[in-house]
């Protein structure tokens, strides 16, 4: 079989090809034939180096994939052959709060599914909604459920009638868009192209505010809202500050990264002065997958994927993802 490698830091072209036996499930485990992954930030960041988890060498990178399980080891209950799967980024994240024992992640510590065939616990593994193909399940395991824990992980997710902002074209942002929706929510995306504009109304927001055309965009959210501001901020740029800015008193910041580059440092006074919660969000637990794959398939819901590449070429779609360009999901299949 083959697998790609790479170490942290060594960048795209850093990565490489190598040929291996099809591995044997030992007690626990299945065997997965990965038919697709997909791309999310995090894959950049351990390229460049910095991601902030460890990264051991030589692994076999991206944590979202989905596959078809065609061996299992001894004790393997929770799956059958044939039973079509995604995997949580943190295995042992079943429920509860995150913690330091559950540190160990798919493409980072642990090898990962840019591969022909992966060993998965059978704790990991999380059923495909029969309405998704491989490629759109391949989507959820980062940035679906990033995107569901920073809406719902606070112990109530939007209410019918409220605010969400969500920020870019970036899976998480769209997920985000996509869950509010469902939940009844208005949503209120920002973009800097008008040409996304158009297909983030498209996709259902409410309204869409130009970054660029209006730099002071957390005054005209609250021109939209009536003065009140947003009940739900999904920050992905890292800006907290001007998160804070957009935000209802009393409402919800998720900080789900720092796309934008270096993060502005953030002033407490804004949080004083808001009274918001600022919360930072990993991923999810399996739980919560497990919850999001119910609203998407009570609502039909389907990832946006903005393209496909091959296995053989997927440092082009690494190349194609850190352009920024994308709208939607990059999918390598496998």
């Amino acid at each position: 079989m083959r697998s790609y490698h790479v170490d942290s830091g060594a960048g795209i072209a850093g990565l490489s090809i190598k040929e291996h036996p099809v591995p044997q499930p030992g007690p626990g485990q299945v065997l997965v034939a990965v038919r697709a992954t997909s791309l999310s930030f995090r894959e950049l960041m351990i390229l460049r180096g910095d991601y902030v988890l460890p990264v051991k060498p030589d692994v076999v990178p991206i944590s979202d994939g989905a596959g078809e399980v065609v061996a299992l080891g001894p004790g393997v209950t929770a799956a059958r052959v044939g039973d079509r799967v995604t995997a949580t980024l943190f295995p042992s994240w079943q429920d509860g709060p995150f913690g330091v024992q559950h540190l160990p992640q798919l493409g980072g510590s642990l090898d990962g599914l840019l591969t022909e065939y992966a060993l998965l616990d059978e704790q990991a593994l999380v059923p495909i909604p029969d309405h998704l193909s491989y490629e759109e399940a391949a989507t959820l395991p980062c940035a679906a459920v990033t995107a569901w824990n920073a809406l719902t992980g606070h112990g109530s997710g939007p209410l019918p009638g409220q605010t969400v902002v969500t920020q870019g074209t970036g899976g998480v942002s769209l997920f985000a868009l996509q869950f509010a929706k469902a939940l009844g929510a208005r949503v209120i995306a920002t973009t800097g192209s008008p040409a996304k504009a158009e297909r983030l109304a498209e996709l259902g927001a409410d309204d869409v505010v130009d970054y660029r055309a209006t730099p002071d965009w957390p005054s005209k959210v609250r021109e939209l809202t009536l003065g009140q501001g947003a009940e739900h901020v999904i920050d992905v740029a890292g800006d907290l500050g001007r998160s804070l800015e957009a935000t209802s008193i009393a409402g919800q910041v998720a900080s789900v990264g720092f796309v934008a580059g270096d993060p502005p440092p953030l002033d407490p006074r804004a949080i004083f002065r808001s009274g918001a919660t600022v919360r930072g969000i990993a991923v999810g637990s399996r739980a919560q997958f497990v919850t999001m794959n119910e609203l998407i398939e009570a609502h039909r819901l389907r990832p946006v994927i903005d393209s496909v590449f091959a296995f053989e070429h997927a440092p082009d779609a690494y190349h194609h993802y850190a352009s920024g360009q994308a709208f939607g999901k990059i999918v390598i299949t496998v």
